[in-house]
């Protein structure tokens, strides 16, 4: 038995144990591909209206207004952007509430039926929508099933490529040939779309098995030499979470003074695109900002500044003064999304994720033609020699 054969059943039975699990992985992700983007479409009604000679509020002027208009509702962190009619959001309790910059009038509410679409959606991809206990082994089907796809990916590199180089061969598995049918149709999806999504669909895979498995997370860290953080969320982005910290208070968040800082934290980046303050929840509370520079998911951009209420830094967390480990496994969070490269990137892991559908049903067919037929072979061999040739 060759090495190629050893490889080809063994690519076969992973893909015909995670098949069903990959293929419902792969149709989500592409549905999940533009997630950020449709949200924010789905909230581009909302906009704030500058005017000449009026400025935008301060953050104790908005939250005020916001306290005045939704009694009884606290605001847990506010979001303001860089443009110049973008509102100012507003969290609280499971709600963001957008307020115009200069006013203070509340626009609206975040929509929330594409909010829990893309939720539904993320539960089916992440751990099969099983809520309750059921849900960690849900989570372990679906990593381990990532896990072979991985190596059903790493081993297709080998596979899809040719036995012999020469014009004819490379050109049979490179280019897509008009006119096939069944079994020679799929073998040839299967081997083009396979060489062509090979190395964005590794990467993208890849970085999935740190989000899937302590282990995997704590791998990232050994490789560079590095003790891997306590706790599971440990290592994220320097941002990841501000937005919802503190979801849930019940007291009155204190404000004074907030927009001195706010200043302080617009110098440190001075082309910053969001800002999120989560509001203190005592008045000598330290101040957190969540500084963004890119578009919401390039860890690279990202930085956290963290101020006494007399604006003393307490501590500046870049992408540049992580260690080694942390930005490796910050980069891979957003790169199994693709959003590390923008939308580009965003739309490469889209497309590779509907070539993994591809891959999937046409690996799937491949493999029950190769069933029936050795099961017609079978049949054939027991049949009696009378009955295979019946005399003339």
């Amino acid at each position: 038995m060759t090495l190629r054969t050893v490889f080809f059943w063994l690519h076969l039975s992973a893909g015909v144990v995670a098949g069903a699990i990959v293929l419902l992985m792969s149709v989500t992700g592409v549905a999940l591909t533009y997630e950020r983007q449709m949200i924010a479409w789905s909230d581009r009604q909302f906009k704030s209206a500058p005017a000449p000679g009026i400025e935008r509020m301060t953050v104790e002027r908005l939250v005020d207004e916001f306290r005045r208009q939704n009694p009884g509702q606290e605001p847990t962190a506010v979001t303001v952007e860089s443009g110049a009619a973008e509102p100012v959001a507003v969290s609280v309790a499971q709600r963001t509430v957008y307020l115009d910059a200069y006013s203070g009038r509340v626009l609206g509410t975040a929509n929330q039926g594409i909010r829990q679409a893309m939720s539904k959606l993320r539960a089916w991809h992440r751990w099969l929508a099983v809520e309750g206990p059921g849900r960690a082994a849900a989570r372990a089907i679906t990593g381990w099933a990532n896990v072979l796809f991985l190596f059903i990916v790493a081993s297709g590199i080998y596979m899809w490529f040719p036995r012999r180089w020469t014009a004819g061969t490379v050109k049979a598995v490179l280019l897509f040939r008009p006119g096939l049918r069944g079994k020679a149709r799929d073998f040839n999806w299967h081997n083009v779309i396979g060489i062509w999504s090979s190395v964005p669909l590794l990467i993208v895979v890849a970085s999935a098995v740190p989000i899937s498995f302590p282990w995997g997370n704590a791998l990232v860290y050994r490789m560079v030499g590095e003790a891997p953080p306590a706790g599971r969320g440990a290592g994220r982005g320097a941002a990841a979470g501000e937005a919802a910290a503190g979801r849930g208070r019940a007291a009155a968040t204190s404000v004074d003074g907030l927009s001195p800082l706010l200043a302080q934290a617009k110098l440190r980046e001075p082309d910053w695109r969001t800002i999120n303050l989560r509001l203190p929840s005592a008045p000598g509370a330290q101040v957190v900002f969540a500084i963004d520079r890119g578009d919401g998911g390039q860890p690279h951009l990202r930085s956290t500044l963290t101020l006494t209420r007399a604006g003393d830094v307490v501590s500046y967390e870049s992408f540049d003064t992580l260690t080694t480990g942390r930005r490796i496994r910050n980069v891979m969070r957003f790169a199994h999304t693709g959003e590390v490269l923008g939308l580009a990137g965003q739309s490469v892991a889209g497309l590779v994720s509907a070539g993994g559908v591809v891959l999937v049903w046409t690996g799937i067919a491949l493999a029950l033609r190769r069933f029936l037929a050795w099961i017609k072979r079978r049949s054939q061999e027991l049949e009696p020699a009378s009955v295979r040739q019946p005399a003339a």
